[in-house]
């Protein structure tokens, strides 16, 4: 007896060994846990207070009310915002398209500098700027920014194969400028041809989306755009290359990557120089990432397939720490819709679809990327680190030369920096602003520039 009971004794004297074991191993855990929150905690509350602006007057959320359009019999009818956006009649045509213009060549003291998303925007010269599709190009050497898109400037009118509407191809367009704000234009760098039907650049054809990267090894501005026939069967990425970031570019020639369809697209340049085609492909349904080449003119065999059956389109790609983020829209033609933000830990992936990024304005607008879809971001002169600028195209398929630009600023909060060290993913945030600008230097301008390296 004596002997069983010694047996069970030891037995419960394990059970308690192991016990008390677990619970200070979680006692030990729990401190560390506490202890590593309020380090973090601690941390962002130095970033907040080193940084070089108040990041709360870009993250305020302004609301957007609007009334019901004039001549409705019945004030309390729902409105269908992306119906009165494509109804060219309709009432609450100057929400969307207004007559007021952002003219540089006014130096207004209290309105100097400031983006109004939807408004005409003038260059220096006092005509509306045609870059649409664009994208920017920082200059090392001339410390300037270019910026490139669509020069639409001619006549609407449907295609007979798809009764889309378009405009003639005239080329792609230049605008320089040291703010982001004032914009030099500096002409057409990459002309359309008038006489052969059968080359890439005629003026019957689809030439979209132009994006600019600068080959560090060779110098060379290298060009890529869509390309396309009056179809849009042969989906195809346009090449072609200058010795300056004003041009002229000459085109080279067409591919399909790797045999795949390629239609909208970007470039995207890392911090080592190696270089990357996106585009949307199999008829849009998925997204491909290709890497260039070492002269960026073609594509190696190294493509990986993302958001596959997701069927998006318009890809813009920015980079913020580690993370690799990009900003896609729906497949809807020119009506517009809701933007979805992805993000990876490699460029080749995998990508993870992180929701809709618009704040702000009213539930219509956000579900409508502010009735604009997305082209290009870039890092905010002068903001805080995880300040970009979101660029996008309001298009007016009635007029494309009509067609605005939708400038708002984006935020990033990485995994860290919202949820203190648990692994969940990022926030990015597109803020709705009717008016704003980008933050003031201590010269009382913000013409300075930002070292993309350390961004």
């Amino acid at each position: 007896m004596a002997r069983w009971l010694s047996i069970e004794s030891r037995q419960c004297s394990w059970r308690r060994l192991v016990f008390w074991s677990l619970t200070i191993l979680l006692i030990l855990q729990l401190y560390s846990f506490v202890k590593n929150v309020n380090t973090q905690v601690e941390k962002m509350k130095l970033h907040s207070a080193l940084l070089p602006f108040p990041i709360q007057e870009h993250e305020q959320i302004e609301g957007l009310s609007l009334l019901p359009p004039f001549g409705l019999k019945d004030i309390h009818k729902k409105v269908n915002l992306n119906e009165e956006f494509l109804n060219v009649s309709s009432n609450m045509r100057n929400i969307f398209f207004p007559n007021d213009v952002i003219d540089p060549r006014l130096d207004v003291k209290n309105d100097s500098r400031y983006y109004h998303p939807g408004r005409i925007w003038l260059d220096t010269d006092g005509n509306p700027i045609q870059a649409h599709g664009g994208s920017i190009l920082f200059d090392e050497q001339s410390k300037s920014y270019y910026w490139y898109g669509e020069y639409k400037n001619g006549p609407t009118y449907h295609a007979k194969e798809t009764s889309t509407a378009r405009v003639d191809v005239i080329g792609v367009s230049c605008y320089s400028s040291r703010n982001l704000w004032v914009w030099k234009y500096e002409g057409i760098v990459l002309t359309a041809r008038e006489e052969n039907e059968t080359h890439d650049l005629h003026k019957s054809k689809v030439l979209e989306r132009p994006k600019v990267i600068q080959n560090e090894k060779s110098g060379m501005y290298v060009m890529f755009m869509h390309i396309d026939d009056a179809t849009y069967n042969k989906a195809s990425v346009g090449v072609s290359v200058s010795d300056s970031p004003t041009g002229p570019f000459e085109y080279l020639y067409s591919f399909r990557p790797n045999g795949f369809d390629s239609r909208d697209m970007t470039v995207f340049k890392d911090v080592d120089g190696s270089a990357y085609l996106i585009y949307s492909s199999i008829r849009n349904k998925e997204i491909h990432i290709s890497s260039l080449n070492q002269d960026y003119l073609g594509v190696t065999n190294e493509t990986t397939r993302a958001l596959v059956g997701h069927h998006r389109e318009a890809p813009a790609v920015f980079k913020y720490g580690n993370i690799y983020y990009m900003v896609t829209s729906g497949c809807s033609g020119w009506s517009p819709n809701e933007a979805l933000v992805h993000e990876a830990e490699s460029i080749l992936g995998p990508w993870e679809t992180i929701g809709n990024p618009c704040v702000g304005a009213n539930k219509g607008f956000r579900a409508a990327t502010f009735f604009a879809q997305g082209t290009f971001v870039i890092p905010m002169p002068g903001g805080a680190h995880g300040s970009f600028i979101f660029m996008a195209d309001r298009w007016n398929p009635e007029d494309l030369r009509d067609s605005r630009y939708v400038w708002l600023p984006l935020t990033v909060r990485q995994r860290n920096e919202r949820y203190i060290g648990l692994p969940l993913w990022s926030r990015v945030s597109i803020y709705w602003h009717k008016k704003w600008r980008v933050p003031i230097g201590k010269n009382g301008e913000s013409d300075y520039v930002i070292d993309l390296d350390e961004w």
